[in-house]
């Protein structure tokens, strides 16, 4: 069964992009273009990465952070923090983080490592 990434992001281009990058990958994915919509998905989707964007309206990224790592059931889920800002302190315990513009070769890289 191939393995699950959450995109959050706020930017459908970046959220396509990121789509296609893992699915050529043998990835299954699932979006999301907000943190509250991002939390719902998570719970519903278990998915097995979350790849996550600092800067979006509504709610910035590490206070979905901070929510997530609350919840017993969806909390080990590692993260990735795919941001055109430096804010690779707002997530502490983050995977990795990439910086946009990103190198698919080496964002595909990380995930390997993570997730196989």
């Amino acid at each position: 069964m191939p393995k699950k990434i959450l995109i959050i992001d706020d930017d459908p281009v970046i959220v396509k992009y990121l789509m296609a990058v893992f699915s050529d990958n043998g990835y299954e994915t699932c979006s999301a273009g907000s943190s509250m919509e991002g939390l719902e998905l998570v719970k519903k989707e278990k998915p097995d990465l979350i790849c996550l964007d600092i800067q979006m309206p509504g709610e910035w990224g590490p206070r979905f952070y901070r929510k997530l790592r609350k919840d017993k059931e969806v909390k080990g889920i590692p993260i990735i923090v795919v941001s055109g800002i430096d804010g690779d302190h707002a997530v502490k315990d983050a995977v990795a983080f990439v910086k946009k513009p990103f190198d698919p070769e080496k964002l595909i890289g990380i995930v390997k490592n993570t997730i196989g």
